[in-house]
């Protein structure tokens, strides 16, 4: 593809309210490391997607163009997310397919409107609407006493939800399980890392990995699920969470969406938040 021709498509995508990333490696050989991050060897993809070991090497050394369809074939048995499809797409010359919305894009009010219903069907407990960074996209009434007393600089847009749990001037000095609660976070953040090879999610992990450092994370487990034990105006509330996303999503953002509820652990803390 001339660079003409790239510069061509990338402007039609901008009026089309998409923005992916131009790859500079061939589709070949991004393909290939989205096998090896998947850790296929070329024989056990050829068998779980029944296209033969000899045409995959010819697709990833580039000596074969793979059509639109086996491309979409192929990302279906490598778990390829939507934005990284719609970049390997773009780099074998093919238009995306996959939008990536904003939040506040008509086109989606009607899956916004439902989720936020949520949040407000879920009172008086705490939940969240969270990206797939972890970055709070909407919340109820009943997150604000949690978050109460953390330093401003961390509630300022885009608030991350994992970083004002562990840092030291957010959550972290009256969470009482720190080191529990903070070590079921970091595997989260970490297989999501694994999944997607987002550089973000990465850098978070390494962040919260960081927090951690100074807490002791062999802290065996005592209940059925892992609580969050946290102090809030001198009573200690305990919860356990809950996440959903949207099975169906064909768009990019909606992918990553996830709603995050908390529901109480024990009486007192229903008592406590039934009261309220």
């Amino acid at each position: 593809m001339t660079s003409q021709v790239m510069a061509t498509r990338i402007r039609t995508l901008r009026l089309m309210g998409m923005s992916v990333a131009v790859e500079a490696l061939p589709v070949g050989a991004l393909l290939r490391t989205w096998r090896e991050r998947r850790r296929f060897s070329q024989q056990e993809l050829s068998n779980r997607s029944r296209v033969s070991t000899r045409h995959l090497s010819r697709v990833e050394t580039g000596r074969a163009r793979p059509t639109p369809e086996m491309l979409m074939h192929l990302f279906n048995h490598l778990d390829v997310p939507l934005r990284d499809r719609n970049r390997l797409l773009l780099a074998a010359g093919y238009a995306p397919r996959y939008q990536d919305r904003r939040w506040d894009d008509v086109s989606i009010a009607v899956v916004m409107d439902g989720m936020r219903r949520l949040l407000g069907a879920h009172l008086p407990y705490p939940a969240l609407l969270l990206d797939d960074h972890w970055d709070i996209v909407d919340a109820n009434a009943a997150v604000d006493q949690l978050l109460a007393g953390c330093a401003p600089e961390l509630l300022e847009p885009p608030v991350n939800v994992v970083r004002v749990c562990l840092h030291p001037d957010g959550l972290a000095g009256r969470i009482g399980n720190l080191a529990e609660w903070g070590s079921h976070l970091l595997r989260q953040v970490s297989h999501r890392a694994e999944r997607t090879h987002d550089q973000r999610h990465h850098e978070l992990a390494t962040e919260i990995a960081e927090y951690l450092g100074k807490t002791d994370a062999a802290t065996p487990l005592t209940g059925p699920v892992i609580t969050l034990e946290i102090d809030v105006d001198g009573t200690t509330l305990r919860f356990f969470s809950t996440s959903a996303t949207l099975s169906t999503a064909s768009d990019a953002a909606l992918e990553g969406l996830h709603l995050e509820t908390f529901l109480p652990a024990d009486d007192r803390t229903r008592r406590r938040l039934d009261q309220r």
